[in-house]
Parts: C-alpha cells; structure tokens; sequence
C-alpha cells in the first residue's frame, strides 16, 4: 500500500519526530511504499496566497478558491504547491503526526491544508463528504499533547478529545471524503519516562502491522 506521512514539528529530537521515524521504518520494512512531508525541514511556506499559482485569472482581485479552480482546469499550480497535492493523490493512507497546538494543528499543517487542499482538485461541485475526491482513502491523526490523559476526558480539564479534533477530523478529512482511523494519541510525553515512551513506540509499531485492516471511526456531524 502507499502511505503519506506529514510532520509538523520543529525538533527532530521530540516524540513527534521519533514517532515519524517508527513509522516509516515499520512501514517500509513491511513492504509499504512511503512518501513524506516534513514540514519544518522542508520550510514550507504556509502562508496562502497569489504565490499559490503560476499565472492568475484575474490579478485585479485574488479570490483564492476561484483561482483554485482555475488552476485545477490550466495545471497551474506552483512547484511546490503541486508536489505536494500529487503526494496526497498517491495515497492509500495519510498519516499526520502533529502536536496538538491551541486545541488544533500546528499553524505550519494548517497553512499546508489552505494552499494544498485546493477548490475544484480537492473538493466542489458536490464532491463532499461520502462523495468525497478520496472517498477510497484513509487518514489517520497521530499526535500528542501537553497533558495528561484525564485531562481529555468529557469531565475533563480541557474537555473531549474527540470533540477537540473534529474540526480536524470532519472539517478536514472528512470533508474532501477521506475516511477517517481512530487517532493515535501520546498523553503528555514530557511527562513520561523513557521505558513510558518506549511502550508507546512499542504500541504504535504494532498498531501500524495492522492499520490497513482497521474499520473508520464515526467523525460526526456538527
């Protein structure tokens, strides 16, 4: 199977990072085709504007989705705007491995969904949700937090997990028709011990031999 994985975190020496090294290694030892994006090291840009497109429909006022479409219909994308969109094209599964930053992603992933996840490529005339472009596609959220687990909880501190990320999950994913995996969550890995995050590694491998036989989970509706 084919397998994107995109890193958005600064430090190749945080959980994050090691996540993302377990994963392609599990991955691509398993015979998986793997193909990465890591934000930070790539410095992507995240801003999303006019430097989207190689040429404009109409450079007197910028009206992003139209110039989307416009873009979509004269192969009109720029270099790295386009590398990146064929990458989520190619894939079976989409994995991304994030901090959870301001109950969100970090604003470097989500500046990569406003420039690649683009109008009349991605997603329009009707192609939402279970009609969605990768409707055969499956993504996964793997990230970890600041806190502790409980904190997470309904009665928690910080509130649902899930509810945290459905804008991720339904706003995101969900929207241009990927099926959505249970998230794969590291509670406060700051907080643990070597041997804490060695078994957390240690879950995620296996979890990864497996992922492909995995069913959706129910995102919700707002």
């Amino acid at each position: 199977m084919k397998i994107l994985i995109v890193l958005a975190h600064p430090e190749p020496q945080s959980m994050n990072a090691t996540m993302f090294t377990t994963a392609i290694e599990t991955l691509t030892a398993a015979g998986h085709e793997v193909k990465t994006s890591d934000l930070y090291a790539m410095r992507f840009n995240p801003v999303s504007d006019q430097s989207n497109f190689t040429r404009l429909q109409n450079a007197a006022f910028f009206k992003q989705q139209l110039e989307e479409v416009h873009a979509t219909e004269t192969v009109g994308f720029a270099a790295d705007i386009e590398r990146e969109q064929q990458k989520v094209e190619w894939c079976d599964l989409m994995i991304w491995q994030f901090p959870l930053w301001w109950f969100s992603v970090p604003g470097i992933l989500k500046g990569w969904v406003d420039r690649v996840f683009a109008m009349g490529r991605f997603y329009g005339e009707g192609r939402l949700y279970e009609q969605g472009v990768f409707k055969t596609k499956k993504a996964l959220l793997s990230l970890t937090t600041g806190g502790r687990e409980e904190a997470y909880r309904e009665d928690g501190l910080q509130g649902d997990i899930q509810n945290i990320l459905k804008p991720i999950h339904r706003g995101m994913l969900r929207f241009t028709g990927f099926s959505v995996l249970r998230p794969q969550i590291i509670y406060g890995p700051a907080r643990q011990s070597p041997a804490m995050r060695e078994r957390e590694l240690d879950q995620w491998r296996s979890r990864l031999a497996e992922v492909f036989n995995e069913s959706p989970v129910e995102v919700g509706t707002y």
